[in-house]
Formats: structure tokens, sequence, C-alpha cells
């Protein structure tokens, strides 16, 4: 009876014990539940553009539709040659068919002009040669020389030359880990000032890729940006 007495008050000081232990993990986890902390990472890189597109516009004004057809056909072939001579390749040229604006029919042209007919023509070089087109941009005072001017006065044309980066996805991967590097860092400090110590990620966010220009005076370099928002849990 003794030993029977014994074996029962045994189990149930067992039980007790086990009974505690599950009470005191309950117990943390409901009081470190909400002990999160919410960090940012950021990964930043500036690349030079691979790509440039640049877009050539040039006029020719008069009264001679078809003389004005054969000039700024004339003009195109020089612009062409002079790209080509300087180390353009023919594959990253190409010519847009010319366009003519009568000016006796447009209805908002307010002054009598002393010709009649505008033709404008387009040839855009689209290229990975990106410095040698930086350099031809910088130099294309030298079409003045063959009396060629750039430009036009129809706000339809845009001459804006436009830089790419093309190589995005390359970069994707390394910087993602840098950015979830730098949160995890900013975290760490955050559970040691607070004395506490960092536990698993309970939250993540890769946020936006944003690709920009350096400055507006350096567009052909390019700022690559991401920043992650990860959500870390703290215990004592």
């Amino acid at each position: 009876m003794k030993n029977s007495w014994l074996k029962e008050a045994c189990i149930i000081a067992v039980a007790i014990i086990v009974l505690g232990f599950f009470l005191k993990c309950g117990i943390d986890n409901f009081v470190n539940k909400d002990r999160i902390v919410s960090v940012k990472g950021l990964a930043e890189v500036e690349v030079p553009a691979n790509k440039v597109i640049w877009p050539i516009v040039f006029s020719e004004m008069g009264n001679d539709l078809p003389a004005l057809y054969n000039r700024i056909n004339s003009t195109a072939g020089k612009v062409t040659d002079y790209l080509k001579n300087n180390g353009i390749m023919e594959s990253d040229i190409s010519a847009g068919a010319p366009k003519a604006v009568d000016l006796q029919a447009e209805r908002y042209v307010s002054q009598q002009k002393p010709y009649r007919y505008i033709v404008t023509m387009v040839i855009t070089v689209t290229s990975s040669q990106v410095e040698l087109v930086r350099k031809l941009i910088a130099s294309q005072g030298e079409l003045l020389k063959e009396g060629i001017v750039l430009g036009s006065s129809d706000y339809n044309y845009n001459d804006r030359v436009t830089y790419e980066y093309t190589s995005f996805n390359d970069l994707k991967p390394q910087m993602i880990q840098e950015a979830t590097k730098n949160a995890r860092m900013a975290a760490q400090q955050f559970a040691e000032d607070s004395e506490s110590k960092l536990g698993k990620i309970m939250w993540a966010s890769q946020g936006q890729f944003t690709i920009t220009d350096r400055d507006s005076n350096t567009p052909h370099i390019k700022k690559i940006r991401v920043v992650t928002s990860v959500n870390y849990s703290l215990k004592n």
C-alpha cells in the first residue's frame, strides 16, 4: 500500500514538473511574442550605362518641297557617313522617314514665314559603345563644318540623349544579399542595446529596385538602389 502511494506521488510530482515547464514556455512565448524589431537594409551601387540612344534631328526649310527632300536625304547621308567614319556600326544607325510640315496649312502659325515647308528627319544611334557616342556628341560641331545644323523648331521631336543600364538582373541577387545583411546588422545592434537576443525573421519584404541618374550632369552614370524591410523577433 505504501509503495503504491509512493508511486502515485512520484507520478504526480513528475506531472507537476512537466506542467510547470510547459506553463513557463507558454508564458515566455506570450511575453515575447510581440517583441519584434522592424529594420530596413539599404544596398546602393553606381554603374556606368551600357546602352545609349542618341536621336540626331535635322531640318531643311524652303518653298520647293521636292528640292527639300533631296537636300534632307543628302544631309542624312553626310550624317550617316560621319557616324560610320568615327566608329559607329551601321547596324546601330537607323533613319526615320522625312516628315514635311506645310506652314500655310498650320492653323497655329500666326506670323507669315519666308518659307512654306519644313522637312525634318531623325537618325537614331542605338549603341553599346557609350563612351564613343559621348565623344561624338561632344564633337558634333564637326557637322557644322559640313553645313549641317542639328536640331528642330518642331516641338514634336525630342533630341534628348538617353542612357540605360541593361544588366540590372545580374546585380539583383548580390544587392538583395547586401541589403538583407545591412538590415540584420541594424537589428543586431538594436538587440544589443536593449539587452536582448536576436531571433528569427518573422517577416520580410524585398522592396522595389530603383534606377536613376546619379545627377543631372552625369546621366550616363546610373544609381541602383534597393531597400529591404525585415521584422526580427527578440528574445531575453
